[in-house]
């Protein structure tokens, strides 16, 4: 069954336009609500369910958030609030508390004019496929608000930061520290900003935080995982040995080494992948996705660990490393998931799992991930209307005349976004120049073939 308003990361938009509207997520609130009350395993007769919310620091997280809570509670769902968090963090109370869900507003790596919502499970996982199309079937249906007797409470939880530091640092040797290392740690003016220099320093760290002044406005601006120059500039002004940037939520991560050079997802994942395989702890293999580069294949060859792709997202790299039986995935784009740690990608953890492999060997970035030699990609996204065929006879075509172009030197990627309205045009190979050729050839297709 397609999706409605849910996407690869829950329900995303430009706050004022559907679905991102006070009125929709009040019903998206109540619909989750009556989903969730229909379990009653593990509840006692009269208990209500309780969901935990959590946000980023968007400015429409407050307004968001009201609503929410205002659905949950017509449903007869109690509410835990924990104000800004970050996703994982929502994750890890949420199974840490028992609860029988959580949510997060936030629309992560997106500008402050854009919000969302992702639930999680009890178990601290995002919700399968089944469960969000319940929701849906439900939110377009008339709320039947619960009798007084029946509605939810709201209560605050006052010490949710300081249980999500604590499961953090849990997450590093307890005979290991990062004293001596001065780390700049981007917070990108989102969730992690009160948490995240906190977990470093406790461990012994010298941390220099930037982004870490959210307004309500200022969250992805020019600064975090998806915008490095500010992680980049600070590390070399601050002569520091390492930086780390995180996204809005904290699910991303980027890394940086003294010199400033910037390491990716695939990078990240395979500096844990070695250090894990080394140390004889890697379960399995490793999962990647259609987008991580095939250097990177090619690379975790070389030390005879397993690789697999999964389509685009982080939620289905988590499905095919709970299929296969292993532990450890990610994304070009700095999700890293290490599922003997978190339920879910975590970019503080992830980063703390890096920081290790670099403690043990005594090594940079740069020298522990010198035998990955990456392919160069180029990424082009095209804005189109939602609904784009992908299999229009242009497009199709033009895909075909780059695949012969490149041989079997290189790679194409079509797909659409499962976030926004446009269509990601991706293209590898041994030669810069020839990507560059190939993508823009396939972008303009798709540009002439858009409505």
């Amino acid at each position: 069954m397609s999706r409605k308003y849910f996407g690869t990361d829950g329900v995303r938009g430009r706050v004022g336009d559907n679905p991102i509207t006070p009125d929709f997520v009040m019903r998206l609130g109540y619909a989750a609500g009556k989903v969730l009350a229909s379990d009653t395993s593990g509840l006692a007769a009269g208990e209500n369910p309780v969901v935990l919310i959590g946000k980023d620091t968007r400015i429409s997280g407050y307004m968001l958030e009201a609503a929410l809570q205002a659905g949950l509670c017509a449903a007869g769902v109690d509410v835990r609030l924990v104000g800004p968090m970050p996703t994982p963090a929502v994750a890890y109370l949420t199974r840490a508390l028992r609860l029988q869900a959580g949510v997060v507003i936030s629309a992560s790596h997106n500008p402050f004019e854009d919000n969302g919502i992702k639930f999680f499970s009890a178990t601290g996982a995002k919700l399968p496929d089944a469960t969000e199309l319940a929701i849906e079937a439900l939110v377009d249906e008339p709320m039947e608000t619960m009798p007084s007797k029946g509605l939810g409470r709201v209560k605050r939880i006052e010490d949710a930061a300081a249980r999500y530091i604590e499961f953090c640092k849990s997450t590093f040797p307890f005979d290991r520290d990062l004293r001596g290392l001065r780390i700049v740690l981007d917070c990108a003016h989102g969730a992690t900003y009160h948490v995240a220099p906190h977990v470093l320093h406790e461990l012994g760290a010298e941390v220099i935080p930037i982004g870490n002044h959210p307004d309500g406005f200022n969250i992805n601006r020019d600064c975090g995982a998806t915008h490095t120059n500010a992680m980049n500039t600070a590390v070399r002004r601050h002569r520091a040995d390492f930086g780390i940037a995180l996204d809005g939520d904290g699910d991303r991560l980027m890394m940086a080494d003294a010199d400033g050079t910037i390491f990716d997802g695939d990078q990240l994942v395979y500096a844990i992948a070695r250090h894990r395989s080394e140390g004889g702890s890697l379960k399995g293999g490793v999962v990647g996705t259609l987008m991580t580069n095939l250097g990177m294949e090619h690379a975790l060859g070389r030390l005879n660990i397993p690789f697999a792709r999964a389509k685009v997202g982080d939620r289905y790299v988590l499905e095919l490393l709970q299929q296969k039986g292993w532990q450890l995935g990610g994304e070009t784009s700095g999700h890293v998931l290490c599922l003997d740690k978190h339920t879910t990608g975590d970019g503080i953890i992830s980063a703390l799992q890096v920081l290790h492999a670099l403690r043990d060997s005594g090594t940079s970035l740069g020298e522990y991930t010198a035998d990955l030699k990456l392919y160069p990609q180029v990424l082009l996204n095209v804005r189109v209307a939602k609904g784009f065929d992908l299999e229009h006879a242009a497009v199709r075509q033009a895909c075909g005349e780059a695949e012969r172009a490149l041989g079997k030197d290189g790679r194409i990627v079509l797909r659409a976004s499962g976030t926004e309205p446009l269509i990601r045009v991706m293209v590898e190979s041994t030669c810069p120049d020839q990507s560059r050729l190939q993508a823009e050839h396939i972008a303009q297709a798709v540009r002439q073939a858009a409505p």
